[in-house]
């Protein structure tokens, strides 16, 4: 199936409009959950309980119409409760490969920050590779396999902080604050109007508004968006300077100016464009650059966080005109 990009961008704003009626006051959320899943990203929201970070992920599952699993985890989560493990059903077969939860279309990781490192270390092929090895044998993942993960702050009790080589492997990372007061009133209007998420237990909380063919044409709208030479150097003037920078003990990898571009490129076709502007780039930025940098423990101390560092990159590199 293909579609245009004005078809895409109306496609895209019915599914916005359908996670909307469930998460309300978030839209910065909203956006990055969409954008990741354009580019084929993973994407890590973090946020205090409470906040709907596991609903958002829900509503969207719901609205893409596409498989969905969630993984709670716990400290004594092991690797193979995500891969799946070999198991002797029948003796005269041998063992029998159990599929783990990582066979799926959207995969939800509950306060993943709350598994020690090996388990969460276990996605690592998974979300870089889209397959897992287990007992010597490589299987795939549905090309769709996308891990939205959630995370409680790091100073929170229980806690334990990515390694930085699976931060890496978010596309993005979204920050859910508490919403504004209309957005709250219009929440406990929702709730008197009789929505319940916990009642919902695990049917969908949207009915969904896409086929599985139009999400595939969706990322294929991607890979037709252009990027001009002068905004390619713009998004690789960003990353640079980062590793300049004296506020961070470490900059953002090759990898983060790839994730940046690929970013750009799902807003532009979220905008119904096919063609990347500068404030595409710096609008993404901070999603895609927060997590895979480190700011200088002293400027830690003072209080400052690397949205800080990286709101101050941002005005101090050119943008071209």
């Amino acid at each position: 199936m293909t579609v245009t990009i004005e078809q895409g961008a109306e496609r895209l704003q019915r599914l916005r409009a359908a996670i909307a009626t469930r998460i309300v006051g978030q839209e910065g959320a909203i956006d990055d959950a969409l954008v990741t899943f354009l580019a084929r990203g993973h994407l890590l929201i973090e946020g205090v309980p409470g906040t709907a970070k596991t609903l958002l992920v829900r509503a969207l599952a719901g609205a893409l119409g596409l498989r969905f699993t969630r993984v709670q985890f716990t400290p004594d989560l092991m690797p193979s409760d995500l891969t799946g493990v070999s198991v002797m059903r029948d003796p005269t077969r041998g063992f029998e490969f159990q599929p783990g939860p990582v066979f799926t279309d959207l995969l939800l990781g509950d306060e993943i920050n709350r598994a020690p490192a090996k388990t969460q270390s276990a996605l690592l092929e998974a979300m870089a590779e889209r397959q897992v090895t287990t007992d010597g044998v490589t299987r795939a993942l549905d090309p769709l396999f996308t891990v939205y993960a959630t995370q409680n702050p790091v100073e929170h009790e229980g806690t334990y902080p990515l390694p930085e080589a699976q931060l890496d492997r978010f596309l993005l990372k979204t920050v859910v604050r508490y919403p504004a007061k209309e957005a709250e009133l219009a929440m406990l209007e929702a709730h008197e109007a009789g929505f319940d998420p916990e009642r919902a237990g695990g049917t969908a909380l949207v009915e969904a508004v896409l086929a599985r063919d139009e999400a595939v044409a969706l990322r294929g709208l991607v890979d037709g968006v252009r990027v001009a030479p002068e905004v390619r150097e713009y998004i690789a003037n960003i990353t640079r300077a980062t590793r300049d920078e004296a506020a961070l003990s470490l900059g953002a990898s090759p990898r983060a100016t790839v994730a940046l571009m690929r970013a750009a490129r799902a807003a532009a076709v979220l905008a119904g464009r096919g063609f990347v502007l500068p404030d595409d780039v710096k609008e993404r930025a901070p999603a895609v650059l927060r997590h895979r940098v480190v700011v200088a423990p002293e400027l830690e101390v003072e209080g400052r966080n690397a949205d800080d560092v990286l709101d101050g990159i941002l005005q101090r590199v050119d943008a071209p005109k």
